[in-house]
């Protein structure tokens, strides 16, 4: 997978309009806007606050080593086919799975028979909230053999702001933001990260 910048993009842009190529645009301008959607993405990522950025798998492990089952962090994936990396402790100790980016899509990485069944999404915090929604209410247990990913609790890079709580607590009561008596500056902040506080969650590690 071969992200282009916007500085490219531009340029390439301009030398297809310089050579008479109009045809060339619309390509051009589809991909300025995947990649203006993986920016909006990315900023969204930043600001749920446990988004390490580029860390080692050494330095995941490390993190969460003595940190309680279901702790995790999504950070830079370290293979160069993929973007990101959930790292989550498990009753195993911190594993990885992968996030797979294509198409503007996000979704998880797995095997290839499983991989076209798997949900994807336009930001990598619904696809984390999605998991954690369908699966908050199992409660069967791991057969032996089985590693099972239990996401409970996001491991921070600093302490969240009490704006940034006060939003989580907000968007768990209601989904009606734009109906509350709040100034509109207010409401755009909060409909900036409309997602709740990481619940329970678990799936099979494929």
């Amino acid at each position: 997978m071969t992200l282009r910048s916007a500085e490219s993009l531009e340029s390439a842009e301009g030398s297809r309009a310089r050579w008479g190529h109009p045809e060339a645009a619309a390509p051009v301008a589809e991909e300025s806007c995947e990649a203006a959607q993986l920016a909006a993405a990315m900023e969204e990522l930043r600001r749920a606050g446990w988004y390490w950025g580029n860390m080692t798998v050494a330095e995941a492990k490390e993190r969460l080593q003595d940190a309680p089952e279901g702790t995790f962090l999504v950070r830079d994936s370290s293979h160069s086919e993929y973007l990101l990396t959930i790292s989550v402790k498990t009753s195993a100790g911190p594993t990885n799975l992968r996030i797979e980016y294509q198409d503007g899509k996000f979704r998880l990485d797995s095997i290839t028979c499983v991989r076209s069944r798997l949900k994807q999404f336009n930001s990598v915090v619904h696809l984390i909230e999605y998991y954690v929604l369908m699966c908050k209410d199992r409660t069967e247990t791991p057969s032996n053999g089985t590693v099972h990913l239990y996401l409970n609790k996001p491991l921070y890079t600093s302490a969240p702001s009490l704006q940034h709580r006060c939003r989580i607590t907000i968007n768990k009561c209601t989904n009606q933001i734009w109906e509350l008596p709040l100034p509109t500056r207010l409401k755009e902040y909060l409909k900036e990260y409309q997602y709740q506080e990481l619940k329970l969650q678990r799936w099979q590690y494929l």
